[in-house]
């Protein structure tokens, strides 16, 4: 069903030119990587992963990873190549993914973490790296708080349920006295302007959408989600990034008892509804120019 409806969504785009590069975003569990590999096989091309969740070598099921097999029938780049306790940003992804823009191969650019696609398209300021004592602080400090302090020109630009983001603002205007949106009005020219590229967001029709990620949160306990999870006990930190990944804090929650797998379930699947929201969000305000296309229409 996924290649069929992968099938039909290529079919339904005007023809992509074998010389630019494609990006490809869309929400959680909208078949955009079932998307990217229809292009891949169709027209050739390497698979350039831009999703925040699928960099870590510790979650292949639970952050939806391409599958081996997946990954046998074209080149992957970007998947599983980071430890879980690593530290990656999103100028260490900027840096990686100039390499694909200039190799023999032509990348599909395909994720759903929309900040990897703006500074990609839009470009990204050169912020220096936040000091790992003022890091550890922040890890402590309550979302509210750390809202608290950061400007209103930056609050109005962040996702502020997103505590990534926030922690990053206040980090920023802590360690370097200027504010996020200072910084982003500096930013230099991007690395892949999007008329340079061929930009494609999926839009999936909310219910159909829902549907979708209801039931795949039981496939990847099918598939083995729990062990993978249980596989990272005594390494597990929840201040860890890659620990935050949806679906994580809450089967480790039930790995540790403190929590059902019913209930595990039912958090994870309603966290990651939400996350799709955030997504198709950002999509509506920051991608009118990208070409859109719809799976849950036939």
């Amino acid at each position: 069903m996924a290649e069929n409806t992968a099938r039909n969504l290529l079919n339904s785009l005007p023809p992509i030119p074998d010389d630019l590069p494609v990006l490809i975003m869309g929400p959680t569990a909208s078949g955009k990587s079932a998307l990217a590999l229809e292009i891949a096989e169709h027209s050739g091309g390497i698979i350039v992963n831009a999703d925040a969740s699928q960099i870590y070598d510790c979650w292949r099921i639970i952050s939806a990873r391409p599958s081996i097999d997946e990954e046998a029938r074209a080149p992957h780049a970007l998947y599983g190549h980071v430890a879980f306790d690593q530290d990656y940003s999103t100028g260490h992804w900027l840096r990686e993914v100039r390499t694909y823009l200039s190799g023999p191969q032509r990348p599909i650019i395909v994720g759903g973490t929309g900040l990897y696609f703006s500074t990609l398209t839009e470009g990204m300021a050169d912020i220096p790296a936040t000091p790992p004592e003022l890091r550890k602080t922040a890890d402590a400090i309550p979302l509210p708080e750390l809202l608290a302090g950061i400007d209103p020109r930056t609050r109005d630009r962040i996702d502020t349920r997103n505590r990534a983001r926030v922690q990053r603002a206040w980090e920023v205007e802590q360690a370097t006295g200027r504010t996020l949106a200072d910084w982003q009005d500096d930013t230099p020219p991007p690395l892949l302007p999007l008329d340079q590229a061929f930009p494609i967001v999926v839009t999936p029709e909310r219910d159909w959408l829902i549907t979708r990620i209801n039931s795949r949160f039981d496939q990847m306990l099918q598939a083995g989600a729990l062990d993978e999870v249980a596989a990272m006990r005594d390494r597990y930190d929840p201040n860890l990034p890659s620990c935050k990944a949806i679906g994580v804090p809450e089967l480790m929650a039930h790995i540790e008892g403190r929590m059902t797998l019913a209930d595990a379930r039912e958090r994870a699947t309603i966290a990651t509804r939400q996350y799709a929201k955030r997504q198709r969000t950002w999509c509506r305000a920051r991608m009118k120019q990208w070409h859109n296309v719809d799976p849950s229409q036939g």
